[in-house]
């Protein structure tokens, strides 16, 4: 399964990318994280359904200095996950 989320809160400037990086990586899931423009931070996860539901409840929970206001989800085609390499955080320097 290929889900996105879009995390919606205080979520930036938390290491909150970070956080989702090291939980998703510990799950073995694959996809990437990043910042965007209006605030929020978007995942792309790919793996098993129990994974990706043990992810969800992370990212509700959030980082030390977080505040999770809303997360937005949707499945993606399965062919988006192809691509996917080991789980990244995009934009990150």
């Amino acid at each position: 399964m290929v889900r996105y989320y879009l995390v919606k809160g205080r979520v930036q400037g938390v290491g909150f990318r970070w956080f989702v990086h090291r939980e998703a990586a510990a799950l073995e899931l694959r996809g990437w994280v990043r910042n965007t423009e209006s605030g929020h931070v978007e995942v792309v996860a790919a793996g098993e359904e129990a994974d990706l539901k043990r992810l969800q409840a992370l990212l509700a929970k959030g980082s030390r200095g977080s505040r999770v206001d809303a997360i937005e989800q949707r499945d993606l085609d399965p062919s988006e996950g192809e691509a996917l390499g080991s789980f990244q955080i995009e934009g990150a320097w």
